[in-house]
């Protein structure tokens, strides 16, 4: 068979043209998606978690019982489909030759997500019990306003009692003098005259242990301990800031430091109790000092809400609430027709609200690696 040169120049065309869909075939997706994937995932689970702490903080302040559920696994899977056909007519002398030809290629992306409610004893640990002081200070170091960390926290040092959610009243029934203490604490750190020291020297015998925390603790390894330390300073207003602490927390006029221990009361002197808080109370706290609309109280929906005392009367997290949230926001979400958010251009509140997430991270006591994102690279 003597196939002609006209006839053989379009069959090469044909190739030309299919040769880039038949190569196709070999191409990756995962590879170009993996870098994108990965920052929009991060992004997606980070938003997810703060919806999520916000609409449970809304549903407490509306006595509906908050859900916290675990991500446990992620897959980004895609699927390429192509498709190629083409086809070449060739008549005798006089009529003229001709080859068509078409290709369709789609990309589909069909991501899973696991999820795993905390029920029982995982609950437990991370909703309800209190968080150890000694895994607490610690972030003060990190440059975390220590006032603000400890508002959260604590629910009373040395017997200082701070705002409680409920059943105290439009105020909460906190002591003032629990602000000043924060208050001075938080000027000496600004100023360098205070930090916090880890150890783990075993340190004069005490009474209660922290609930949580070392739970956590590899076998074997030794306890840690945390200590309040007021550094030497030649600045006058600095001294008689840390005389203020000193008497505040009942410790030695010239005391240096002081262990960090968990309990109302100190059980030897020279100790400083902290009582902290669980996840549930922290949340509490932050719901009861939200704004809600003034017929939900007036008809019973929820109860009125707390105000501060002391020298800070401004909630820790400031949410708003309304028919409509506004189009720059930090964060909002939709609870029985009204809006709730958190605003774009209130920093305090801001970071108020990253401390909880921090706080929720350090509070999970389960063993289970977190979230895995499986993104595919072949």
């Amino acid at each position: 068979m003597i196939i002609s040169r006209s006839i053989l120049s379009p069959l090469r065309a044909l190739c030309l043209v299919m040769l880039p869909c038949l190569v196709s075939g070999c191409i990756t997706i995962g590879p170009s998606r993996l870098s994108h994937d990965q920052l929009d995932y991060s992004r997606a689970l980070g938003e997810a978690e703060k919806h999520a702490m916000l609409l449970n903080i809304i549903r407490i302040r509306y006595a509906d019982p908050p859900t916290f559920l675990d991500t446990t696994q992620v897959i980004a899977g895609y699927q390429f489909n192509r498709s190629v056909n083409g086809g070449f007519n060739a008549f005798p002398s006089g009529v003229g030759s001709y080859l068509f030809g078409g290709s369709t290629a789609t990309l589909q992306e069909s991501p899973t997500f696991t999820y795993q409610p905390e029920t029982g004893q995982q609950y437990a640990e991370n909703v309800i019990r209190p968080i150890s002081p000694v895994v607490i200070m610690p972030l003060s170091l990190g440059g975390l306003p220590i006032d603000t960390l400890l508002r959260l926290t604590a629910q009373s040092i040395d017997g200082l009692s701070n705002v409680r959610a409920l059943g105290a009243g439009p105020t909460g029934g906190g002591s003032v003098r629990f602000y000043l203490l924060l208050h001075d604490l938080r000027q000496l750190q600004i100023q360098g005259a205070m930090t916090i020291r880890i150890s783990t020297d075993a340190p004069k015998p005490s009474g209660d242990q922290p609930p949580s925390g070392s739970a956590n603790k590899p076998s074997g390894s030794q306890p840690e301990h945390a200590y309040l330390v007021l550094t030497a300073t030649s600045d006058p207003a600095l001294t008689t800031i840390q005389m203020e602490v000193r008497r505040l927390l009942h410790l030695d006029a010239h005391a240096e430091e002081a262990e960090i221990v968990y309990g109302p009361y100190p059980k030897v002197p020279g100790q400083i109790a902290i009582l902290t808080r669980s996840m549930f109370a922290m949340l509490s706290q932050i719901a009861y000092e939200m704004e809600v609309p003034e017929d939900d109280v007036k008809e019973g929906r929820t109860l009125p809400t707390i105000s501060p005392v002391g020298i800070e009367t401004r909630p820790d997290v400031v949410i708003h609430s309304g028919k409509t949230a506004p189009e720059h926001n930090y964060d909002a979400v939709h609870y029985r027709g009204r809006w709730y958010w958190i605003s774009d251009d209130d920093f305090r509140s801001k970071l108020s609200f990253t401390m909880m997430q921090i706080l929720a991270a350090l509070a999970a006591t389960s063993h289970s690696p977190g979230a895995v994102i499986t993104i595919p690279a072949g």
